[in-house]
């Protein structure tokens, strides 16, 4: 019996000892599935002052503050895109006069130059739509919260300003490819933006 259990730990001992070869894996990032291609449906939700178009795997929310209570104004608008785990959130505003058009652009700036300790660079894009709407897209570079943000505005009565956000972590090397997605959705929703 004494020489059964002694070849049994003798046993243990040999197979637990020897060397176990490993294989490191790199460091790498989660894989993220895009559509195979940009479709875009009309958003002409009755009584809202815009319409335009966005993509097919984007759902449009109403926006509600913390704890879903109401929103600060009936327009304001999410497009909530889950398969990237990211929203862009559209605020409207009408333009009382000439004074509170220059505060919602300074405001604007404001909010999109918030980032500028996080980001390597901030660029600012200004130019027209189809339909002459005035728009300043922001693509803020590096591990900033947003990489986007966005005004579109007929300088008169109507003024939107939009930012994108990951529910993630920001870190851009990994965002990138979605990044690089949703800026052609950004770029096509703003080109077929119009107030009513």
């Amino acid at each position: 019996m004494l020489r059964i259990v002694f070849a049994c730990f003798l046993g243990v001992c040999l197979f637990s000892c020897r060397p176990q070869t490993f294989t490191p894996k790199p460091a790498g990032y989660y894989k993220i599935d895009t559509p195979a291609a940009h479709t875009y449906q009309l958003f002409d939700r009755p009584g809202f002052p815009y319409t335009f178009e966005y993509p097919v795997y984007c759902s449009p929310e109403t926006d509600s503050t913390f704890l879903q209570l109401k929103a600060d104004n009936p327009y304001w608008l999410n497009l909530s895109f889950p398969g990237f785990n990211a929203k862009i959130f559209l605020t409207y505003r009408r333009i009382a006069n000439n004074d509170s058009f220059m505060k919602m652009v300074q405001d604007s700036y404001g909010y999109s130059f918030f980032h500028h300790e996080k980001a390597d660079y901030i660029h600012d894009d200004e130019y027209t739509n189809r339909g002459g709407l005035g728009i300043m897209l922001y693509t803020i570079g590096g591990n900033a919260a947003s990489s986007y943000q966005f005004t579109i505005t007929d300088t008169t009565k109507n003024f939107m300003r939009g930012a994108l956000y990951f529910d993630v972590t920001p870190n851009a090397d990994s965002l990138k490819p979605a990044n690089d997605f949703l800026i052609q959705d950004i770029r096509h929703m703003l080109a077929t933006l119009r107030f009513r």
